[in-house]
């Protein structure tokens, strides 16, 4: 086996390079600490929402919907919404022309693939899971009582029933 010859660092060397990093690190952590924060702070993009704060309205029977941020209606807008759901919810087959990110933040939510709808087929996510389904795959939920289910993406966030009697919009109507 051949040894490969590393020349040895005399210990000035070791000095200079240590103390060089611990000042490179100790000026990161002093920009870092004070100013970003502060800039961060001061930010006109900056947004917090305290839980209390949130803003439900009525989706469905049992069933809320709150925009955190942003528009999802318009093109091109990042947002963040939540849907919560006070009893067990069929969500029907749908799919959307953008991405949709799911995080379960309470409570379980079935999720399924495909445009049958079927209960048995879905994977159950408990609170912290996360979940992303692509545009224009048709999918399906059930979400038990007591489920807050974050979701996240760029906008327009549009629901297209694969069935469209099942759109709650037409509800009422024929």
């Amino acid at each position: 086996m051949k040894q490969i010859h590393r020349p040895r660092l005399l210990p000035v060397e070791l000095t200079l390079r240590g103390g060089i990093a611990a000042l490179l690190i100790l000026s990161l952590w002093s920009v870092t600490g004070t100013s970003l924060a502060q800039t961060r702070a001061t930010d006109a993009q900056h947004t917090v929402v305290a839980a209390g704060a949130v803003q439900w309205k009525p989706l469905r029977p049992g069933a809320e919907i709150a925009v955190i941020s942003g528009n999802p209606d318009k093109e091109g807008s990042p947002f963040v919404m939540r849907f919560r759901y006070s009893g067990k919810a069929r969500i029907p087959p749908h799919w959307h022309p953008t991405d949709e990110h799911l995080t379960v933040l309470s409570g379980t939510f079935r999720l399924g693939m495909g445009e049958r709808g079927d209960e048995s087929a879905t994977t159950a996510l408990e609170a912290g899971a996360y979940a992303h389904v692509t545009a224009k795959m048709a999918h399906y939920a059930w979400a038990d009582a007591g489920t807050t289910v974050q979701v996240h993406g760029i906008g327009p966030f549009v629901i297209n029933y694969v069935n469209p009697a099942d759109d709650p919009a037409r509800a009422g109507k024929k």
